[in-house]
């Protein structure tokens, strides 16, 4: 004879086991979604840092660096103000230093054990690492909104209005995607704090001088030209400006299939799009094969 006690705990342990076996994809990417926005509110240092160095250049460059670089700017591209053609590329770098604080939160939950709990729970490895580069690019999405706004204070225009707005946007998240994958991974390999932030910053300004952001390929030495055609960072930048200017402006590929300023936006987009499936990959198959001892 059953006891209404016994009657009731199989009902709760029957009504528990949808809960336990019914995870999916999606819910596996909005739990990790929000888990990452919630840590970022948390801790919103990190976040400042990575929007306020590139406040910083675009104030001291446009101020300090405008009336010679401006000039350079003028020869190919005439009644551009550098403000105009700075802007684009602080929002690549916006994307850029905000990519690489996705590895720092990796290494911070390896540290304090919260990625070994995630290792031996069921949800899909996959889905973890998308709900967490989801929670990012969110992030990176506003912060090159604040700087795109910013830059218009203080002088810049966008000549595509409304629309280049969003589509500066999605080239940004187009362009820091290989990077927060390239952050994860180096997360995973080095499982060390220190160890991650030297190998994401040691390449930051490399890729940035070495590429058209700041100034045109044709006003750099040769050989920083030739390094700036394998440079993510000059299909970003290209893409971005040739939308806030509307002009095709890109640099290292020449395509006139689309006429105007898709001929700019759309080789460049392709060249990060690639980039971001290639380093993804790489990324999530880490972050597959890890398993709870390799992070202890």
């Amino acid at each position: 004879m059953s006891t209404p006690g016994a009657d009731e705990g199989t009902t709760a342990s029957t009504a528990q086991l949808p809960a336990r076996s019914g995870n999916t994809f999606v819910g596996d990417v909005w739990v990790n979604f929000k888990r990452w926005n919630l840590k970022a509110v948390r801790n919103p240092f990190v976040l400042v840092v990575s929007l306020v160095q590139p406040i910083i250049f675009l104030v001291l460059f446009t101020e300090v660096f405008g009336n010679v670089a401006g000039s350079a700017v003028n020869r190919g591209l005439p009644g551009i103000s550098y403000e105009t053609y700075l802007v684009p590329a602080i929002a690549i770098q916006v994307a850029l230093a905000a990519a690489i604080t996705s590895g720092v939160g990796l290494v911070n939950d390896i540290e304090n054990g919260m990625f070994e709990k995630v290792l031996v729970t069921p949800m899909n490895r996959t889905a973890v690492f998308v709900g967490k580069t989801a929670a990012e690019v969110f992030r990176i999405a506003v912060q090159i909104a604040i700087i795109l706004g910013l830059g218009v204070l203080l002088g810049a225009e966008i000549a595509t209005g409304v629309v280049g707005v969003v589509g500066i946007i999605a080239v940004g998240i187009s362009f820091s995607l290989w990077f927060v994958a390239f952050s994860n991974a180096l997360a995973i390999l080095t499982r060390d704090q220190e160890s991650t932030i030297i190998g994401a910053n040691l390449l930051q300004f490399p890729l940035l001088f070495l590429s058209s952001a700041f100034l045109p390929l044709e006003a750099l030495p040769g050989w920083i030209q030739t390094f700036a055609r394998f440079n993510p960072v000059t299909y970003g930048v290209d893409a971005a400006r040739s939308l806030m200017i509307d002009q095709n402006v890109m640099t290292v590929i020449d395509v006139s299939w689309f006429g105007g300023t898709l001929d700019g936006v759309v080789p460049g987009v392709a060249v990060l799009i690639g980039l971001d499936l290639l380093l993804g990959a790489v990324a999530v198959s880490l972050l597959s094969r890890a398993s709870s001892s390799d992070v202890k």
